[in-house]
């Protein structure tokens, strides 16, 4: 498929085009988290080598548009069951703070 008319990863999960178990579990729980430990063991290897803070932090949430990202993509996705879109939000500050 052409990537230039949006049919590329962001535009069929913006436009509930993915299964939602992927969105949900793939794409969310397994990959996102990864995504997010590594920045944060990045974010905090950095401050122990005495690193600006501020280059830290910005490593730490970097990822985070795109967990904001998933997380609307899965509420915008039809047939987002409550449980799965709560428990993405919580997964969402989770990420975020951790």
């Amino acid at each position: 498929m052409n990537q230039a008319n949006g049919c590329g990863f962001i535009g069929r999960r913006w436009r509930g085009e993915t299964a939602l178990a992927v969105l949900y579990w793939h794409d969310i729980v397994v990959v996102g988290s990864i995504i997010n430990l590594l920045t944060g063991f990045a974010a905090l290897m950095l401050a122990a080598q005495g690193v600006h803070l501020a280059i830290a932090a910005a490593v730490h949430f970097a990822p985070l548009p795109y967990n904001a990202f998933l997380v609307v993509s899965l509420w915008r996705t039809p047939r987002c069951s409550r449980a799965m879109a709560w428990t993405s939000a919580l997964w969402l500050v989770v990420m975020t703070v951790v």
